[in-house]
Protein backbone atom coordinates (compact mmCIF):
# COMPACT_ATOMS: atom_id res chain seq x y z
CA UNK A 1 0.00 0.00 0.00
CA UNK A 2 3.05 2.18 0.36
CA UNK A 3 3.63 5.08 2.55
CA UNK A 4 0.59 6.26 4.36
CA UNK A 5 -0.17 9.47 7.14
CA UNK A 6 -3.05 10.24 8.64
CA UNK A 7 -3.29 14.09 10.17
CA UNK A 8 -5.90 14.63 12.75
CA UNK A 9 -6.65 17.81 13.63
CA UNK A 10 -8.54 18.48 16.96
CA UNK A 11 -6.71 16.34 20.02
CA UNK A 12 -9.50 15.81 22.78
CA UNK A 13 -10.49 12.41 24.00
CA UNK A 14 -12.25 11.60 20.41
CA UNK A 15 -8.83 12.69 18.44
CA UNK A 16 -6.80 11.07 21.13
CA UNK A 17 -9.00 7.67 20.86
CA UNK A 18 -8.59 7.22 17.28
CA UNK A 19 -4.85 8.21 17.38
CA UNK A 20 -4.06 5.17 19.71
CA UNK A 21 -6.12 2.86 18.00
CA UNK A 22 -5.13 3.45 14.46
CA UNK A 23 -1.18 3.34 16.27
CA UNK A 24 -2.54 0.09 17.79
CA UNK A 25 -3.56 -1.43 14.52
CA UNK A 26 -0.13 -0.22 12.41
CA UNK A 27 -1.45 0.17 9.59
CA UNK A 28 -0.25 3.97 8.70
CA UNK A 29 3.33 5.18 9.10
CA UNK A 30 3.02 8.11 10.22
CA UNK A 31 0.15 10.10 12.63
CA UNK A 32 0.28 13.72 12.40
CA UNK A 33 -1.57 15.21 16.01
CA UNK A 34 -2.63 18.77 15.62
CA UNK A 35 -4.28 20.70 18.23
CA UNK A 36 -4.39 24.46 19.66
CA UNK A 37 -2.83 23.47 22.72
CA UNK A 38 0.51 22.72 21.83
CA UNK A 39 2.47 20.89 24.65
CA UNK A 40 -0.84 18.71 25.48
CA UNK A 41 -0.74 17.32 21.77
CA UNK A 42 3.16 16.75 22.75
CA UNK A 43 2.60 14.96 25.87
CA UNK A 44 -0.44 12.75 24.01
CA UNK A 45 2.10 11.81 21.15
CA UNK A 46 4.44 11.10 23.51
CA UNK A 47 1.98 8.63 25.59
CA UNK A 48 0.44 7.11 22.42
CA UNK A 49 4.11 6.31 21.48
CA UNK A 50 5.19 5.10 24.48
CA UNK A 51 2.07 2.83 24.65
CA UNK A 52 2.94 1.32 21.31
CA UNK A 53 5.91 0.51 21.76
CA UNK A 54 4.97 -2.34 23.87
CA UNK A 55 3.55 -3.50 21.13
CA UNK A 56 6.31 -3.56 18.06
CA UNK A 57 3.79 -0.88 15.99
CA UNK A 58 6.10 0.90 14.03
CA UNK A 59 3.68 3.79 13.30
CA UNK A 60 5.36 7.48 14.23
CA UNK A 61 3.30 10.10 16.10
CA UNK A 62 3.90 13.76 15.79
CA UNK A 63 2.87 16.97 17.11
CA UNK A 64 3.18 19.69 14.76
CA UNK A 65 1.85 22.97 15.69
CA UNK A 66 2.22 24.63 12.32
CA UNK A 67 0.00 24.20 9.42
CA UNK A 68 3.34 24.08 6.79
CA UNK A 69 4.29 21.09 9.18
CA UNK A 70 0.53 19.34 8.82
CA UNK A 71 1.05 18.39 4.84
CA UNK A 72 0.69 15.33 2.50
CA UNK A 73 -1.44 13.46 4.66
CA UNK A 74 -3.83 10.75 2.76
CA UNK A 75 -6.11 11.16 5.08
CA UNK A 76 -7.39 13.78 7.15
CA UNK A 77 -9.68 13.51 10.29
CA UNK A 78 -11.03 16.75 11.88
CA UNK A 79 -12.80 16.50 15.27
CA UNK A 80 -12.43 20.04 16.04
CA UNK A 81 -14.93 22.14 17.71
CA UNK A 82 -16.78 22.84 20.98
CA UNK A 83 -18.62 19.72 22.56
CA UNK A 84 -21.64 19.21 23.89
CA UNK A 85 -23.22 19.88 27.25
CA UNK A 86 -26.23 18.97 29.24
CA UNK A 87 -29.13 20.60 27.80
CA UNK A 88 -27.12 21.35 24.15
CA UNK A 89 -28.45 19.81 21.09
CA UNK A 90 -25.82 19.16 18.44
CA UNK A 91 -28.02 22.01 16.68
CA UNK A 92 -26.14 24.81 19.02
CA UNK A 93 -23.24 24.24 18.35
CA UNK A 94 -23.86 25.21 14.54
CA UNK A 95 -22.63 28.44 14.27
CA UNK A 96 -19.37 28.08 16.41
CA UNK A 97 -18.37 25.00 14.55
CA UNK A 98 -19.21 26.42 11.42
CA UNK A 99 -16.49 29.01 11.75
CA UNK A 100 -14.34 26.68 13.27
CA UNK A 101 -14.52 24.23 10.58
CA UNK A 102 -14.40 26.38 7.86
CA UNK A 103 -10.52 28.20 9.19
CA UNK A 104 -9.23 24.54 9.82
CA UNK A 105 -10.54 23.09 6.17
CA UNK A 106 -9.05 26.57 4.54
CA UNK A 107 -5.61 25.97 6.28
CA UNK A 108 -5.56 22.28 5.71
CA UNK A 109 -6.20 21.88 2.01
CA UNK A 110 -3.23 24.18 1.19
CA UNK A 111 -0.36 21.32 1.77
CA UNK A 112 -2.94 18.13 1.93
CA UNK A 113 -4.56 18.81 -1.62
CA UNK A 114 -5.16 14.91 -2.29
CA UNK A 115 -6.40 13.93 1.16
CA UNK A 116 -9.60 12.38 2.01
CA UNK A 117 -11.06 14.69 4.93
CA UNK A 118 -13.01 12.41 7.86
CA UNK A 119 -15.41 14.76 9.63
CA UNK A 120 -16.61 13.81 13.15
CA UNK A 121 -17.08 17.41 14.43
CA UNK A 122 -20.92 18.35 15.08
CA UNK A 123 -23.37 19.11 14.22
CA UNK A 124 -22.22 15.91 11.87
CA UNK A 125 -23.89 16.69 8.12
CA UNK A 126 -23.74 20.29 8.36
CA UNK A 127 -20.25 20.08 9.48
CA UNK A 128 -19.37 17.69 5.57
CA UNK A 129 -21.29 20.30 4.10
CA UNK A 130 -19.16 22.80 5.55
CA UNK A 131 -16.04 21.33 5.04
CA UNK A 132 -16.89 20.31 1.37
CA UNK A 133 -17.48 23.96 0.21
CA UNK A 134 -14.72 25.33 2.27
CA UNK A 135 -12.17 22.91 0.55
CA UNK A 136 -13.87 22.68 -2.79
CA UNK A 137 -13.31 19.00 -2.80
CA UNK A 138 -15.35 16.45 -4.64
CA UNK A 139 -18.02 14.99 -2.65
CA UNK A 140 -15.85 11.56 -2.42
CA UNK A 141 -13.29 13.11 -0.43
CA UNK A 142 -15.49 14.89 1.90
CA UNK A 143 -16.86 12.27 4.74
CA UNK A 144 -18.61 12.20 7.78
CA UNK A 145 -18.47 9.58 10.46
CA UNK A 146 -22.17 9.54 12.09
CA UNK A 147 -23.80 6.15 10.54
CA UNK A 148 -21.59 3.77 11.71
CA UNK A 149 -21.69 5.16 15.48
CA UNK A 150 -25.33 5.53 15.01
CA UNK A 151 -25.49 1.16 14.19
CA UNK A 152 -23.11 0.67 16.39
CA UNK A 153 -25.65 2.14 18.87
CA UNK A 154 -28.52 0.68 17.96
CA UNK A 155 -26.65 -3.00 18.25
CA UNK A 156 -26.04 -2.43 21.58
CA UNK A 157 -28.92 -1.89 23.02
CA UNK A 158 -30.62 -5.03 20.51
CA UNK A 159 -28.13 -7.01 22.36
CA UNK A 160 -29.33 -5.68 25.87
CA UNK A 161 -32.60 -6.66 25.17
CA UNK A 162 -31.68 -10.44 23.45
CA UNK A 163 -28.24 -11.21 24.40
CA UNK A 164 -25.57 -12.14 22.48
CA UNK A 165 -26.24 -12.63 18.90
CA UNK A 166 -24.43 -11.92 15.73
CA UNK A 167 -26.41 -8.53 15.04
CA UNK A 168 -25.99 -6.42 11.84
CA UNK A 169 -27.96 -2.83 12.46
CA UNK A 170 -28.56 -0.22 9.73
CA UNK A 171 -28.98 3.32 10.74
CA UNK A 172 -29.35 6.18 7.95
CA UNK A 173 -30.02 9.71 8.05
CA UNK A 174 -28.82 12.58 9.73
CA UNK A 175 -26.63 12.28 12.85
CA UNK A 176 -29.58 13.45 15.32
CA UNK A 177 -32.99 12.71 16.37
CA UNK A 178 -34.54 11.97 13.10
CA UNK A 179 -32.21 9.29 12.48
CA UNK A 180 -33.22 6.34 10.22
CA UNK A 181 -33.22 2.94 11.64
CA UNK A 182 -33.62 0.46 8.66
CA UNK A 183 -35.86 -2.55 10.53
CA UNK A 184 -35.56 -4.76 7.00
CA UNK A 185 -31.44 -4.43 6.83
CA UNK A 186 -30.85 -4.56 10.96
CA UNK A 187 -30.62 -8.51 11.62
CA UNK A 188 -30.03 -11.07 14.24
CA UNK A 189 -28.65 -13.90 13.16
CA UNK A 190 -29.33 -13.22 9.35
CA UNK A 191 -33.04 -12.89 10.62
CA UNK A 192 -34.81 -9.03 10.22
CA UNK A 193 -35.18 -7.48 13.49
CA UNK A 194 -38.86 -6.93 13.15
CA UNK A 195 -39.04 -11.32 12.92
CA UNK A 196 -37.21 -11.33 16.24
CA UNK A 197 -38.79 -8.17 18.44
CA UNK A 198 -42.45 -7.07 18.32
CA UNK A 199 -43.59 -3.36 16.95
CA UNK A 200 -43.07 -1.58 20.87
CA UNK A 201 -39.29 -3.43 21.66
CA UNK A 202 -38.13 -1.45 18.04
CA UNK A 203 -40.00 1.65 19.16
CA UNK A 204 -38.20 1.28 22.36
CA UNK A 205 -34.34 0.12 21.20
CA UNK A 206 -35.08 3.08 18.30
CA UNK A 207 -35.74 6.07 21.18
CA UNK A 208 -32.50 4.51 22.98
CA UNK A 209 -30.38 5.00 19.62
CA UNK A 210 -31.68 8.50 19.05
CA UNK A 211 -30.79 9.35 22.74
CA UNK A 212 -27.89 7.03 22.69
CA UNK A 213 -25.65 9.93 22.51
CA UNK A 214 -27.49 12.56 24.77
CA UNK A 215 -27.55 9.76 27.73
CA UNK A 216 -23.47 9.56 27.49
CA UNK A 217 -23.23 13.66 27.98
CA UNK A 218 -25.58 13.59 30.75
CA UNK A 219 -24.06 11.04 32.90
CA UNK A 220 -20.52 12.70 31.87
CA UNK A 221 -21.43 16.03 32.70
CA UNK A 222 -18.54 17.31 31.41
CA UNK A 223 -18.22 16.31 28.22
CA UNK A 224 -19.42 13.93 25.58
CA UNK A 225 -18.79 10.30 24.14
CA UNK A 226 -15.34 9.75 22.58
CA UNK A 227 -14.16 5.47 22.92
CA UNK A 228 -17.73 4.46 19.97
CA UNK A 229 -16.68 7.55 17.74
CA UNK A 230 -13.30 6.79 17.61
CA UNK A 231 -14.02 3.36 16.83
CA UNK A 232 -16.29 4.14 14.12
CA UNK A 233 -13.67 6.72 12.43
CA UNK A 234 -11.24 3.86 12.73
CA UNK A 235 -13.25 1.38 10.81
CA UNK A 236 -13.63 4.26 8.03
CA UNK A 237 -9.89 5.14 7.67
CA UNK A 238 -9.13 1.31 7.99
CA UNK A 239 -11.45 0.33 4.91
CA UNK A 240 -9.65 3.59 2.93
CA UNK A 241 -5.87 2.90 3.46
CA UNK A 242 -6.33 -0.54 2.79
CA UNK A 243 -8.96 -0.15 -0.12
CA UNK A 244 -11.24 -2.55 1.63
CA UNK A 245 -14.04 -1.31 0.06
CA UNK A 246 -16.34 -2.06 2.96
CA UNK A 247 -19.49 -0.76 2.95
CA UNK A 248 -21.19 1.49 5.73
CA UNK A 249 -23.36 4.31 6.66
CA UNK A 250 -21.50 7.15 5.86
CA UNK A 251 -22.09 11.08 5.49
CA UNK A 252 -21.68 12.20 2.21
CA UNK A 253 -23.41 15.21 -0.06
CA UNK A 254 -26.33 13.43 -2.41
CA UNK A 255 -26.29 14.02 -6.06
CA UNK A 256 -29.70 12.96 -6.78
CA UNK A 257 -29.63 9.84 -4.73
CA UNK A 258 -32.65 8.89 -3.57
CA UNK A 259 -33.35 11.89 -4.71
CA UNK A 260 -32.23 14.69 -3.37
CA UNK A 261 -29.46 17.03 -4.35
CA UNK A 262 -26.81 19.17 -2.71
CA UNK A 263 -27.63 18.41 0.89
CA UNK A 264 -25.74 15.79 2.99
CA UNK A 265 -27.17 13.19 4.87
CA UNK A 266 -26.06 9.74 5.82
CA UNK A 267 -26.31 6.56 3.27
CA UNK A 268 -24.33 3.27 2.53
CA UNK A 269 -21.38 3.89 0.93
CA UNK A 270 -18.36 1.78 -0.41
CA UNK A 271 -15.10 3.18 1.21
CA UNK A 272 -12.11 2.50 -0.78
CA UNK A 273 -8.59 4.15 -1.89
CA UNK A 274 -10.62 6.69 -3.32
CA UNK A 275 -12.60 7.68 -0.39
CA UNK A 276 -16.25 7.06 -1.38
CA UNK A 277 -16.39 4.73 -4.21
CA UNK A 278 -20.07 3.84 -4.51
CA UNK A 279 -23.10 5.23 -2.94
CA UNK A 280 -25.60 2.49 -2.36
CA UNK A 281 -29.37 3.20 -2.40
CA UNK A 282 -30.81 0.86 -0.58
CA UNK A 283 -34.81 -0.18 -0.49
CA UNK A 284 -37.07 1.97 1.72
CA UNK A 285 -40.53 1.05 2.95
CA UNK A 286 -42.93 4.18 3.07
CA UNK A 287 -42.55 4.80 6.46
CA UNK A 288 -38.58 5.13 6.02
CA UNK A 289 -39.15 7.26 2.96
CA UNK A 290 -40.97 9.30 5.33
CA UNK A 291 -38.67 9.52 8.01
CA UNK A 292 -35.62 9.98 5.78
CA UNK A 293 -37.39 12.68 4.39
CA UNK A 294 -37.98 14.22 7.64
CA UNK A 295 -34.17 13.69 8.43
CA UNK A 296 -32.78 15.34 4.93
CA UNK A 297 -34.98 18.47 5.54
CA UNK A 298 -33.62 18.96 9.52
CA UNK A 299 -30.20 18.84 7.36
CA UNK A 300 -31.20 21.19 4.58
CA UNK A 301 -32.73 23.69 7.88
CA UNK A 302 -29.13 23.89 8.91
CA UNK A 303 -27.58 24.41 5.91
CA UNK A 304 -30.22 27.46 5.08
CA UNK A 305 -28.72 29.04 8.17
CA UNK A 306 -25.56 28.88 7.43
CA UNK A 307 -26.04 30.26 3.72
CA UNK A 308 -28.18 32.76 5.46
CA UNK A 309 -25.34 33.95 7.73
CA UNK A 310 -22.37 33.90 4.83
CA UNK A 311 -20.39 30.85 6.47
CA UNK A 312 -21.12 28.68 3.22
CA UNK A 313 -21.95 29.57 -0.21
Amino acid sequence: MGYKKVGIVGIGNVGSSIAYNLALKNICNKILLKDLREDFTKAIALDISQAISSVNSKTIIEAVHSDEKFKDCDIVIITAGIARKPGMSRDDLLFTNAKIMNLIVQNVVKYNKDAILVIVSNPLDAMVYSALKASNFPRNKVLGMAGILDSSRMAYFIKEKIGYKKIEAMVLGGHGDDMVPLIKETKVDGVPLDEVLNENEIKNIIQKTRNGGIEIVKLLQTGSAYYAPAQATVLMVESILKDKKLTYPCAIELQGEYGYENVVTGVPIVLGKNGAEEIIEKKLSKQEKIDFNNSVNSVKTLIKKLKENSLNQ
